[in-house]
């Protein structure tokens, strides 16, 4: 894209783990890549300062206040630095330790160096984290010359407290997520997957409860759970007690290219998170044609529409979610309806379709900040 060429940007934020690593990349790992990978294709130079770079020495990563020491001091320093040789600081924001420990000291550093800040928050817990204290977030947002957020959720949210923002939707990379070959061999079975990390926020127990109920049902059924994090073990322990140990599989974490071929083999797509804003994961669903079943929680609702691009069900409401499931998969036009809706939705997260509001956002900052000094 032309609008980047020549712009120096500096983006702000975690890294997937290298290939050998177990560690589940996350959404905000992936998007940060990604972002970085179409920037420099757009023949902008582009830095990246990771927020989650390896522990050095190695062992402080045992303790967890001298690692958060060890950790935060090289970053204040490649943050400096950075700032000496960009345009733009792009600056993928989450909610609490996150938002503190990383978010701020990178817009407060590019402030003090007059390196204008884009801040692209993403949590999905911003709701709890902004009504605990809004007024410390204000005060640091003053210091940034843009805000920009994943969803008209999170746009209205931010809004409420006092601070504008605009919409920048997420990229799918549809090269990458596509549906499977209409030839394609199918495994026997329907096969449901769930693509969210292992931790508590995601509730796969509750998907795992509704993958149970389904099963009772329909024994030829398989679920795929991809991703790694804290509950790995206790899924584990509850696919044993729910007797379907023997249908589930955990893949741990996955590149990127083979969780998209994951979903070349899904038949639906659960997600059962109780606190969300745009996930990446069903997004990744929707551009690979396989039917979303997912709580309403947080932005969901305005990523997809219930009954016309996924279906809805509240949350930790395992019948719920496994109803949802079993119409999915008995109801062909319901499917059909389903994935024509959802490929449709992906059109609209294409880089070609986000790349000019971004473009647009950096040359308005640039140009803000250009035109301070006069005003001073």
């Amino acid at each position: 894209m032309n609008g980047f060429a020549g712009l120096r940007i500096a983006i702000v934020g975690p890294l997937p783990p290298p290939a050998s690593s177990s560690a589940a990349a996350g959404g905000m790992a992936n998007q940060t890549r990604q972002l970085a990978e179409l920037l420099a294709a757009g023949r902008a130079a582009v830095e990246v300062v990771p927020t989650n770079a390896a522990h050095r020495p190695a062992w402080a990563a045992r303790l967890p206040f001298v690692r958060a020491i060890v950790r935060l001091v090289p970053y204040l320093a490649a943050l400096w630095r950075a700032a000496g040789r960009s345009d733009v600081f792009h600056v993928m924001a989450n909610s609490g330790w996150a938002w503190h420990l990383f978010a701020a000291p990178a817009i407060w550093i590019g402030w003090l160096r007059r390196v204008p800040v884009v801040v692209n928050y993403r949590g999905g817990e911003a709701v709890g984290f902004l009504a605990r204290a809004p007024w410390r977030v204000r005060f640091t947002m003053r210091r940034a010359a843009r805000l920009v957020v994943p969803s008209a959720f999170l746009q209205a949210i931010f809004e409420g407290h006092g601070m504008p923002a605009a919409v920048l939707p997420n990229v799918i990379d549809l090269s990458r997520f596509r549906p499977r070959d209409a030839a394609a061999a199918r495994a026997p079975g329907a096969h449901v997957i769930a693509t969210r990390n292992l931790e508590p926020i995601y509730d796969n127990a509750t998907a795992l409860r509704a993958f149970a109920l389904l099963h009772a049902s329909r024994p030829h059924a398989r679920f795929t759970l991809a991703g790694s994090g804290p509950e790995a073990a206790s899924l584990r322990a509850l696919a044993a007690e729910l007797g379907v140990q023997g249908v589930v599989r955990f893949t741990g974490a996955l590149d990127r290219d083979a969780i998209a071929a994951l979903y070349r083999e899904a038949d639906a797509c659960v997600n059962a998170s109780v606190a969300d804003n745009t996930p990446n994961a069903l997004l990744e669903a929707l551009a690979s044609g396989v039917p979303v079943v997912s709580t309403s929680v947080g932005g969901i609702p305005h990523l997809v529409e219930h009954e016309k691009s996924a279906l809805l069900a509240a949350p930790r409401d395992p019948a719920a979610l496994a109803e949802a499931l079993a119409r999915v998969l008995d109801d062909p036009a319901l499917r059909h309806r389903l994935v024509q809706a959802g490929l449709q939705q992906a059109q609209r997260h294409t880089w070609q379709q986000v790349a000019p509001c971004l473009a647009a956002t950096y040359r308005t900052v640039l140009a803000d900040a250009a035109a301070a000094p006069a005003q001073a």
